[in-house]
């Protein structure tokens, strides 16, 4: 068996705000009934959290779940806990119209760090970031692929992107946060 990398190996840039591909990450796509008995049950017991409504995260320590649209979730998960949690949700669905996925090794997480944060994302994505309130998460474009993105700490941002263009996606973030560019300087 192969050992896993994450799509960039860690590599990180310090401008303005410091960027930073963020490694290996546990992601599940569920898919099936939002508001279903079992469903709710499940999603409680792999991520800790209640199911989220529309454009929210729940996040329970290293566990979350993300609202993507009204019958999908992204179920998020240490990395080695994948597998594991990928088959209790399938047990914990079973007779219920419902689709679960590892797209762990399909996806790139990014981290924005830093107080001007936000302006990076200002930048990327036609979302008013500036109006994104804690357990928002956001689906749209970082220029012109597709990203998912939520405010995880005071002055943090987390991105997620398909891993066949984390490098696109980071030199969009490099470029984004350098020195001298903010939007509207300190």
């Amino acid at each position: 068996m192969s050992k896993p990398v994450s799509a960039l190996g860690g590599v990180s840039h310090k401008g303005f705000a410091t960027v930073t591909e963020a490694g290996l990450k546990g992601m599940i796509t569920v898919r099936g009934d939002l508001g279903s008995g079992a469903m709710k049950k499940a999603v409680k017991a792999a991520a800790g959290t209640a199911v989220p409504g529309p454009r929210r995260i729940e996040i329970a320590g290293d566990r979350a779940a993300a609202w993507m649209s009204p019958d999908e979730l992204l179920v998020l998960v240490p990395y080695g806990a994948a597998q594991d949690t990928v088959a209790a949700l399938e047990q914990a669905l079973a007779g219920s119209h419902h689709l679960v996925a590892d797209v762990s090794d399909a996806r790139a997480v990014f981290t924005i760090a830093g107080r001007q944060a936000d302006q990076v994302l200002m930048k990327l994505c036609p979302a008013d970031v500036a109006l994104l309130e804690p357990g928002e998460i956001r689906r749209t474009r970082a220029a012109q692929v597709a990203a998912a993105f939520w405010k995880s700490g005071p002055e943090e941002f987390t991105l997620v992107s398909f891993r066949s263009v984390a490098g696109y996606v980071m030199g969009l973030l490099e470029v984004a946060s350098r020195p001298g560019a903010e939007l509207f300087p300190a």
